[in-house]
């Protein structure tokens, strides 16, 4: 059995979330596989549906960043973790420039640019976001918001698109760590996949 993470942004596949999944999830015999993600963001929706359909994941856990690409994965069970919905608007209002990677990069890479290009690209990206929002996929999705998030606050869109019933609140704030994943993703996970 797999799951993917989907990290959020200017991180990377390594990130510390990455590594406490899959320490927690060994046990069960999971697969936590979990990319970098290409910063532009059409190159980057494409790359994790091509993953999904690769990998058929039994479960999808997205942070941040991720959550907005996780909610895309129509059809597969999926978690998303303080999902940003709105990164175009978000990074409009922390201006353009380079910006350093916050975890080890595969290909070795340190930074990378936030220009014009990028941010029509979110937008472009957002514009799909809830598009299948549908009863069935109410069933297979759920919301975690920390209640001390101070970077995001996407918890209206969520329940707009799939309702209260997997929506949940947790004592945290937008970054996890590992109290969090222990006591308040980790349970989801187990009960989701049934182990």
């Amino acid at each position: 059995m797999k799951i993917l993470y989907f990290h959020g942004f200017a991180s990377a596949g390594s990130s510390g979330t990455a590594v406490h999944l899959r320490n927690m999830l060994y046990e069960y015999g999971i697969e936590v596989v979990s990319p970098d993600i290409p910063v532009m963001p059409v190159e980057a929706l494409a790359y994790l549906k091509q993953l999904v359909e690769q990998e058929q994941p039994a479960l999808i856990i997205g942070t941040s960043m991720g959550g907005l690409y996780t909610e895309q994965m129509y059809g597969t069970p999926r978690i998303m973790v303080n999902p940003s919905f709105h990164m175009a608007r978000h990074l409009t209002f922390q201006g353009l420039g380079r910006r350093d990677f916050l975890n080890k990069r595969e290909d070795g890479a340190k930074d990378f640019r936030v220009d014009k290009d990028m941010i029509a690209q979110f937008r472009e990206v957002e514009k799909t976001s809830f598009s299948q929002a549908t009863p069935a996929e109410r069933e297979i999705v759920w919301g975690c918001f920390g209640r001390n998030d101070k970077f995001v606050n996407c918890q209206p869109e969520f329940k707009k698109a799939y309702g209260s019933e997997h929506f949940r609140m947790f004592d945290g704030e937008h970054r996890l760590n590992d109290v969090v994943l222990k006591r308040d993703i980790f349970p989801l996970v187990k009960q989701i996949l049934n182990i």
